[in-house]
């Protein structure tokens, strides 16, 4: 990508900016929830907040007490 310095007005490449997305299979978040029965622990097997498994949860419709059931 190429972007315009803010400094000299020159304009430079550069590889990507941010830091690239997570993308953790669904698939991945269902069973560390299911086997940990834990967000937390489930965040940290995986890599990830837990904010980021109930974002994960919510964009497939699905709900943290639908997975938990099985734990009970």
């Amino acid at each position: 990508m190429i972007v315009q310095c803010p400094h000299c007005g020159k304009e430079i490449a550069v590889n990507g900016l941010g830091r690239p997305r997570l993308d953790i299979p669904l698939k991945n978040v269902y069973e560390s929830l299911s086997r940990h029965c834990s967000v937390i622990a489930a965040a940290n097997e995986l890599g990830c907040s837990p904010a980021y498994i109930f974002g994960a949860l919510k964009a497939n419709g699905m709900k943290l007490k639908d997975v938990l059931k099985r734990c009970e």
